[in-house]
């Protein structure tokens, strides 16, 4: 299956009629072309034949942008320059999202296309009535040969060809072939991923296929096999997967629950997250999908019908929970992804919080126990999948996984258990607890269930590691990691917000997102207007484009890591306060309490907070700048100390100054 709808020299496609290219077109398209859709392939091919004429090339229509789900109108190559031409007929002006559109065309070929990353590439808006034009031949500090969009009318649509080829008249030629048949590895964000998983059932050709990538597809074989072997067994069985940061967990888990989705088997999934802000972001973004969708399809579907769809696939984990507690039947579900499983609160948490919020004087359960045990109802069988990050608990009361492990050992012995051998490092904490479980239970270690590879920054697979040398202290693993990851994802510091401010939208291009991401004590950062403790609505702020003040991209308002956690941006401003200090002896940590900041004594809440900056710091798929502000010697709160050994520290790993 070819990734174009039709493909010519452009010799040949000078000399054939509209009528039979048109006709070629419409062949190749698997979909019923619309009228909309043929009148404007119609417009297109004349004024491609008049502005290519006299030049030898190939030139395709319909080029596919698979992670995208969508087509490139025209994309033309010339000796030595791919033009990606985007047309919207009929129009007049050159509107932001039309030209983001097209960028953003380039940009996926750029960023996943194998024989794209070292060509030059012109993307080009064509609005076919528009009198005027923005024409900029300017390359990007980004150095890739791509060009900033150029927005022309149809009558300057050979002038700029012709010019274009002149600016690029030294690189190397372009072998078309191996340009249309060239690789293609896409990294989604979590968001692009759950939408094509939720409508197509498959997330293959939006994801990495390459070697490193491999173990995403072993890891939901083994998952798929324990689940089939549980329901086969009729057995009970609870599996632990883990993975580094941005390895690919939550898109495991939506795989998972996808796969199940609409099957009438008894073995259907539901994929339960405590991360809210999370799940009302991957909510709000489905069912703005779903509407759209409909309406594409000449339906309408009110917003509360398409999210109530949405709500059997992805559930907060509480309201699950809740639910369970008044109705004592088995759950619907025989199959429960526990995304980021660490996160599950422990006893003293959750008796505390049934007691004051539930009025349930007598519950007696750690939250892992009690969810162990609606599945446990289930006569015939049931899995529990965790998905679970290291050192990745971020708030009081959360559990660790050895809360998990505890509850099988004291309560649930009869249930099997698979294990990532990875469970036992020591960023789990768990490896003392799985000696006392391997003693009492049938455990078995499985080496698919662990994500060695990082798929969310498609440029540094080892940015986790860095960020774990970084906060270790451990300088000389930090400095080599970074001397390898430095060319292509670049992290950037500076003591000036508006500078770093600057350095975000430079490099961001087309709807790449970008934002300011902080740790939530980090409270005096007040002189700089960013409040932490002023509330963040992280869907507007995720989801929302750029003339929307709430969106991130305003950089107004703040997210924390609770608002980011398991998300991802394309670039970040992380702003680095006194509440974590660098120094010889190991991280100082601090709270804001009334006028000071107060010692952090206790170890749990010391962890939480480095979790929180291993968190901001493994946010970023292409690139981060870090701000530590200078502070001021006249406000005590904001000693120039508090910040000065943090700054250096950054610095001496190798970590490049800012300098405009």
């Amino acid at each position: 299956m070819h990734n174009y709808y039709f493909k010519d020299t452009i010799e040949s496609f000078l000399n054939k009629s509209t009528e039979e290219i048109l006709g070629s077109i419409t062949v190749a398209n698997p979909f019923d072309a619309t009228l909309f859709q043929n009148l404007s392939w119609e417009q297109q091919i004349p004024i491609l034949k008049k502005a290519l004429s006299g030049y030898q090339g190939t030139i395709f229509f319909e080029f596919s942008v698979p992670r995208m789900g969508k087509r490139i109108d025209c994309l033309v190559i010339i000796d030595n320059v791919v033009f990606v031409i985007e047309f919207k007929v009929g129009e007049n002006q050159f509107h932001r999202y039309h030209v983001e559109q097209v960028w953003d065309y380039a940009l996926d070929l750029k960023n996943f296309h194998k024989p794209s990353h070292h060509v030059a590439m012109a993307p080009i808006l064509v609005a076919t009535e528009a009198e005027g034009s923005l024409i900029e031949f300017l390359l990007t500090s980004h150095n890739d040969k791509l060009l900033l969009p150029i927005n022309i009318g149809k009558k300057r649509l050979a002038d700029i060809i012709h010019n274009t080829l002149q600016f690029f008249e030294n690189e190397s030629y372009i072998n078309v072939d191996e340009f249309a048949s060239g690789s293609y590895f896409p990294t989604p964000t979590i968001i692009e991923a759950a939408i094509s998983l939720y409508n197509n059932h498959t997330v293959e050709e939006i994801t990495r296929s390459d070697a490193k990538a491999i173990n995403l597809t072993k890891t939901t074989a083994a998952i798929s096999s324990i689940i089939d072997s549980a329901k086969a067994r009729r057995k009970k069985t609870i599996c632990f997967v883990t993975g580094v940061p941005g390895a690919g967990k939550t898109l495991v888990g939506l795989k998972v629950a996808t796969t199940h989705l609409d099957k009438e088997e008894a073995n259907r999934s539901v994929y339960l997250s405590g991360n809210a802000p999370l799940v009302a972001i991957l909510q709000e973004a489905l069912t703005r999908d779903k509407i759209q969708r409909e309406l594409d399809d000449g339906n309408r579907i009110t917003k509360g019908k398409a999210k109530q769809a949405v709500k059997t696939f992805i559930q907060i984990i509480h309201h699950y929970r809740d639910e369970y507690l008044v109705n004592t039947d088995p759950p619907y579900d025989h199959v429960a992804i526990f995304d980021e499983a660490q996160r599950a609160w422990n006893k003293e948490q959750t008796v505390k919080f049934m007691r004051l919020k539930k009025k349930i004087p007598d519950f007696d359960y750690s939250e892992p126990e009690f969810l162990i045990s609606c599945l446990n109802r289930h006569q015939d069988w049931a899995v529990i999948i965790c998905l679970v990050g290291g050192g990745q608990e971020i708030h009081t009361g959360e559990a660790g996984i050895s809360e998990w492990l505890n509850a099988i050992d004291h309560k649930f012995p009869d249930w099997e258990v698979f294990i990532s051998p990875n469970l036992s490092d020591s960023e789990y904490a768990a490896l003392d607890t799985i000696k006392r479980l391997q003693e009492k239970c049938e455990v078995t270690l499985n080496e698919d269930l662990h994500l060695s590879v990082s798929l969310r920054s498609f440029r540094a697979e080892n940015l986790s590691l860095f960020v774990k040398h970084l906060l270790d202290r451990e300088i000389e693993l930090a400095q080599e990691v970074f001397s390898r990851i430095s060319e292509n994802y670049p992290i950037v510091i500076t003591r000036n917000f508006q500078k770093a401010k600057d350095w975000l939208r430079e490099k961001a291009r087309g709807s790449e997102r970008y934002g300011m991401i902080v740790s939530s004590q980090a409270q005096r950062l007040k002189p700089y207007a960013i409040y932490v403790k002023s509330p963040v609505n992280p869907v507007n702020w995720f989801l929302n484009d750029k003339d929307d003040v709430r969106s991130s991209y305003y950089l107004e308002d703040v997210a924390t890591e609770f608002h980011i956690q398991g998300l991802e941006l394309d670039w970040a401003c992380v702003s680095w306060d006194g509440d974590l200090r660098f120094s010889e002896e190991g991280w100082k940590t601090y709270s804001f309490k009334g006028s000071k900041w107060q010692n952090i004594n206790k170890i749990d809440r010391k962890r939480y907070l480095i979790n929180a900056y291993r968190v901001l710091l493994t946010r970023a798929r292409q690139g981060m700048v870090i701000v530590v502000p200078k502070g001021d010697s006249s406000d005590p709160t904001r000693d120039p100390e508090y910040y000065n050994s943090t700054y250096n520290y950054l610095k001496k790993i190798g970590l490049k100054e800012l300098t405009k």
